[in-house]
């Protein structure tokens, strides 16, 4: 193997180890009646969290790992996640350094700061979205 294709299999499977990040929700501890999202919803600053009326609707609203997500009652205690706002795609890998939901006079401010993995500064791609239901979002 030539000294220039071996740089690119070791920079293509470093690609594809970070790629692979597993950026799911650690698993509740054994015997917890409770879900991974149950606990990061209860765990969630406040600042990631809306809580209100949009479009004459209540709709609970959480940002978690520059994702937002509609949070539903589940059995029992638990609670339901539904990706609304996953933001720009982004061709490398990268890591959630900001992120908040601001409340306005009928609407909701996702900001989703994603840092490309090694880089400086944020943000890749728009971080900042408007809706005015929970639901359906615009770059800001």
């Amino acid at each position: 193997m030539t000294p220039h294709a071996r740089r690119m299999a070791v920079a293509l499977s470093s690609a594809m180890v970070l790629a692979g990040c597993d950026s799911s929700l650690p698993p509740p501890p054994a015997g917890s009646k409770l879900t991974a999202e149950t606990i990061a919803t209860n765990e969630a600053l406040e600042k990631n969290q809306f809580k209100g009326t949009l479009a004459g609707k209540p709709i609970h609203l959480l940002v978690n790992n520059c994702k937002v997500y509609k949070v539903d009652p589940g059995e029992g205690e638990n609670v339901q996640w539904t990706l609304v706002l996953e933001g720009d795609f982004y061709p490398l890998p990268t890591q959630c350094i900001r992120e908040s939901l601001t409340a306005g006079k009928g609407f909701v401010t996702a900001f989703i700061g994603r840092q490309a993995m090694g880089a400086g500064g944020c943000c890749t791609g728009q971080p900042e979205y408007r809706s005015s239901d929970g639901l359906n979002w615009k770059p800001h």
